[in-house]
C-alpha cells in the first residue's frame, strides 16, 4: 500500500514538472505574439490555456485524493502541501501568459510594445523562462543550488521592471497614455510570473529541508 502511495506522489510531482513545461512554452509563445504582432500564436496561447487549466484542476483534485486517503507524515505531507501550492502557483502562470496574448491580440496587426520597449520585453521572456524552466529542474532532481538561483533571476525581472518605468516616465516619451498603460500590465504580468516562480522555489526548498528560506534573496511572494 505504501508503495502504491509513494507511486502516486510521485507521479504528481512528474505531471508538475510537464506542467511547468507546457507554462514555458505558453509564455515564449505568448512573448512572440506580443513582440511580432502574430495573430494566430496569440490565439494559440489563449486557447491553450484551457489546457493547462485542465491540468491544474486534475493535479489538484489528485493531490487532495491522495491526502484524504492516505496518512501523509512529515516529508511526505510538507510534499503534498506544496505541490498543492504550486500547482495553483503554475495555474497562475499560466493565466498570466495569456494575458499577455491578449493584449497581442487587443491590439492587432498593430503591435503592443513600442519599438524603444521591444529589447527589454524580450529579455523579460527570456529570463521568465529560464526560472521556470529552473523550477521544472529543481522539482525533478530536488536540487537546492537550482532553487537558490530563482532569487538572483527574480532580482534581474525587477531591474528589467525598472528599466520600463524610467522609459515611460521619461520626457521622451511619445507613444502616449495608451501605450504606456500596455506597458505597465505587460510588465506586471511577467514580473509576476517570476514572483510565483520564486514561490514555488521557496516551496521545493521547505520540501527538501523543512524549512522555508528567508533574507532579502528570497522575497516574500
Amino acid at each position: 500500500m505504501r508503495k502504491i502511495y509513494q507511486n502516486d506522489l510521485d507521479s504528481v510531482v512528474n505531471e508538475l514538472v510537464v506542467m511547468s513545461d507546457s507554462i514555458q512554452i505558453a509564455v515564449r509563445d505568448a512573448t512572440r505574439a506580443l513582440l511580432e504582432a502574430d495573430l494566430a500564436v496569440a490565439e494559440r496561447v489563449i486557447s491553450g490555456d484551457t489546457r493547462i487549466d485542465a491540468m491544474h484542476d486534475e493535479l489538484e483534485h489528485r493531490a487532495f485524493t491522495i491526502l484524504a486517503r492516505q496518512a501523509p507524515v512529515a516529508g511526505e505531507l510538507r510534499t503534498l502541501v506544496a505541490v498543492i501550492q504550486m500547482v495553483a502557483a503554475l495555474g497562475r502562470m499560466g493565466d498570466l501568459a495569456a494575458h499577455v496574448a491578449k493584449i497581442a491580440r487587443l491590439r492587432y496587426p498593430d503591435h503592443a510594445l513600442p519599438e524603444p520597449l521591444a529589447g527589454n520585453f524580450a529579455r523579460m521572456s527570456t529570463v521568465a523562462q529560464e526560472m521556470i524552466g529552473n523550477v521544472g529542474r529543481v522539482l525533478a532532481e530536488r536540487n537546492l543550488e537550482e532553487a537558490s538561483k530563482l532569487a538572483e533571476q527574480d532580482e534581474e525581472m525587477d531591474e528589467l521592471r525598472s528599466d520600463q518605468f524610467r522609459v515611460i516616465l521619461g520626457d521622451n516619451w511619445q507613444f502616449g497614455v495608451e501605450a504606456a498603460v500596455d506597458v505597465a500590465l505587460l510588465g506586471r504580468y511577467y514580473e509576476r510570473i517570476a514572483d510565483h516562480a520564486v514561490s514555488m522555489g521557496r516551496r521545493i526548498i521547505y520540501v527538501i529541508t523543512g524549512d522555508l528560506p528567508e533574507g532579502e534573496n528570497w522575497p516574500s511572494t
